[in-house]
């Protein structure tokens, strides 16, 4: 199977099977792995708390990366397609646009059924780090916009993007490219997942989380932007306003406290003409986000939709550009 086949294999396999519950995922592993450095460098450095933050960034990267090429060795000495078997399947784990899509449309068919306000907010609560408890109709559907596509690049484009990127290492390292694509999947996914558990900056982890957090900041820096442009570009093939799109994404893109959240928001905020950021309540504190958008309006549940139908189209159209580049360069 040629390698471009493997990575729409896994991408497929994401598509149909998502995140089985009942499997234990090996993103999970990775929390796990981070709690433990976290716990045993926390105990070491003591004080040295940015220091303490270096030596777990380094512990959960290096056995990431390390766990991943001993499982897909072991795997190709029984035989090669076993390897490409598991890589395909590594690759498939790092990738989360179902399960992204799956629970924005929980929330919008809270919000067009019958069922309660508290329902929908309850729903959003699952996919988003702001308090829920008092938005109403429209501050849930802006929401779920800005985390979906927000999420576009950590669950999707960014994962990808490492994948293809490391997968030209293949004829330097003596491994497949599918396996090299893997490898660099996880090295992603343990950087972006630190950043989601200790790249926080309250007192606890403004240190500690430091490296962590700009090391997240660097990996998605080309990901995010090229993805905002993909959404322009899937805004033009959805009949969307893919001009004020652009217009939107080369001004607002930078209108987030994240470098790399506000690319796709702010494309998707010009091609479904509506207002992203604005107020919005953590841990009882209300934090102004400059606004993204242009001439828009409240965001309604029926956007919902548009901006999963804007994320997926304009992750194929990312999937396929980096894979064509692939296939050039070989």
């Amino acid at each position: 199977m040629s390698y471009t086949l493997q990575l729409f294999a896994a991408v497929i396999l994401d598509f149909f099977l998502g995140d089985p519950r009942w499997f234990p995922h090996p993103v999970r592993g990775i929390g796990r792995l981070c709690s433990w450095s976290e716990a045993l460098t926390r105990s070491l450095f003591g004080k040295y708390l940015y220091l303490a933050g270096i030596c777990t960034v380094l512990i959960v990267v290096t056995t990431t990366v390390a766990v991943v090429l001993l499982l897909l060795q072991a795997a190709s000495s029984l035989h090669p397609l076993f390897g490409g078997a598991l890589a395909v399947f590594l690759l498939y784990t790092t990738i989360a646009a179902r399960d992204l899509i799956r629970h924005s449309n929980a929330v919008y068919h809270k919000l067009k059924s019958p069922a309660s306000l508290d329902q929908a907010r309850e729903a959003i609560g699952r996919i988003v780090g702001r308090e829920t408890k008092q938005l109403d109709e429209a501050g849930i559907s802006r929401a779920c916009i800005e985390t979906v596509a927000e999420n576009m690049v950590d669950g999707i484009t960014a994962p990808l993007f490492f994948a293809v990127a490391a997968s030209f290492t293949s004829p330097f390292v003596g491994i497949s490219p599918i396996g090299c694509s893997a490898v660099g999947a996880f090295f992603y996914k343990a950087v972006n997942t630190m950043d989601s558990m200790i790249g926080y900056k309250n007192d606890k982890y403004r240190q500690f989380g430091m490296a962590a957090a700009r090391l997240d900041d660097i990996v998605n820096f080309l990901p995010a932007r090229l993805s905002g442009l993909c959404v322009i570009v899937a805004a033009f093939f959805l009949n969307l306003d893919y001009r004020k799109a652009a217009k939107v994404f080369f001004r607002d893109r930078l209108n987030h406290s994240s470098p790399n959240a506000g690319h796709t928001e702010a494309a998707a905020a010009g091609a479904l003409g509506v207002w992203l950021g604005g107020p919005s309540t953590y841990f009882g504190q209300v934090v102004e986000k400059p606004y993204m958008g242009e001439g828009g309006r409240a965001a309604f549940p029926e956007d919902i939709p548009k901006a999963n139908k804007l994320v997926l189209v304009g992750s194929l159209i990312f999937l396929s550009s980096i894979a064509a580049l692939q296939v050039c360069a070989n």
